[in-house]
């Protein structure tokens, strides 16, 4: 890679605009150069994953958010494949079922956190309580909170209040063993629009594709407005969002590698535990007790 990154390049930690930010990022290299980089890189985060798994004392949260056709599946299938299966595990959070809408909007995304030793991936997460109910907030009705009655209930203190609630959340975790890393895929309007072609023009794709993808187009600047809300007001030292440029999705997916990669190596606790003193004065003893079987 003739180009390294730099983590802090795309670490939320001021407010920003998102009409500023690049949906590009030039590597200085080629699309094998960076696939072959990607994998090397996941293959050295394996092995944190594998010494945190025995360490057994943190897990790691990963927040994937973006529009569609940002790229969410295809980074998290490249960013982890090298990962031990017992260590990783993802959550596609979709329209809540009626046992989730039962409960408070965090309940499900509480009980599908990782255990300590785990990694645990969110394809879109607990923020679609504040981009997708707020740019629709009429879904916030079918929460059935003893609060709000009407659209007229769903104000700006109401929102106030569910990033509080979700700063708490995540302030709660990650003061509990969880490592944080929000990541917002931040797309092209143009980009989109050829991924929906590619979708439509290529018949082992249509499958993907929904009427409704269109109709979510068409706001995409109020989806726009509420990301960089939510991005702002959320973005903390324990629970930092990065904004990674997705129109080129490689590049994206080394992003993202390389920023939970260079961050945790960063946890020089996370060691496999020793043996204790007896075991490891009996090592030769016990390979040639199973060598002379």
């Amino acid at each position: 890679m003739k180009k390294d990154i730099n983590i802090n390049d795309f670490k939320v930690t001021s407010p920003v605009k998102i009409e500023d930010l690049s949906t590009t990022f030039d590597l200085d290299a080629d699309k094998k150069d960076i696939e072959d980089e990607l994998q090397d890189v996941c293959k050295d985060l394996a092995k944190i994953q594998n010494a945190m798994y025995a360490h057994g004392k943190y897990a790691v949260l990963i927040c994937i958010q973006g529009m569609d056709t940002a790229g969410k599946d295809s980074m998290i299938r490249e960013v982890f494949k090298e990962l031990n299966a017992r260590g990783v595990v993802v959550h596609s959070f979709k329209v809540p079922t009626e046992l989730e809408l039962n409960h408070d909007y965090l309940w499900r995304h509480y009980i599908a956190l990782p255990a300590r030793g785990k990694f645990g991936v969110f394809n879109r997460t607990h923020y679609e309580n504040v981009l997708v109910t707020r740019v629709h907030p009429e879904y916030i009705l079918g929460e059935s909170l003893p609060d709000v009655n009407d659209l007229n209930d769903i104000d700006d203190a109401f929102w106030e209040k569910r990033f509080t609630q979700i700063n708490n959340f995540e302030k709660h975790i990650a003061q509990n063993g969880t490592i944080i890393f929000k990541f917002f895929l931040h797309l092209s309007k143009d980009e989109q629009k050829n991924r929906l072609l590619r979708r439509l023009h290529k018949e082992e794709k249509n499958w993907k594709f929904s009427a409704g993808d269109l109709e979510e187009r068409e706001l995409w600047d109020e989806y726009q407005e509420c990301y960089e809300d939510a991005i702002n007001r959320t973005s903390k030292d324990h629970a930092p969002w990065f904004t990674i440029p997705a129109d080129d999705k490689p590049t994206a997916r080394y992003i993202v590698a390389k920023i939970l990669y260079d961050t945790l190596k960063k946890y020089d606790d996370i060691k496999e535990p020793e043996l204790d003193d007896e075991t490891k004065a009996n090592l030769d003893e016990y390979i040639k007790k199973l060598e002379n079987e």
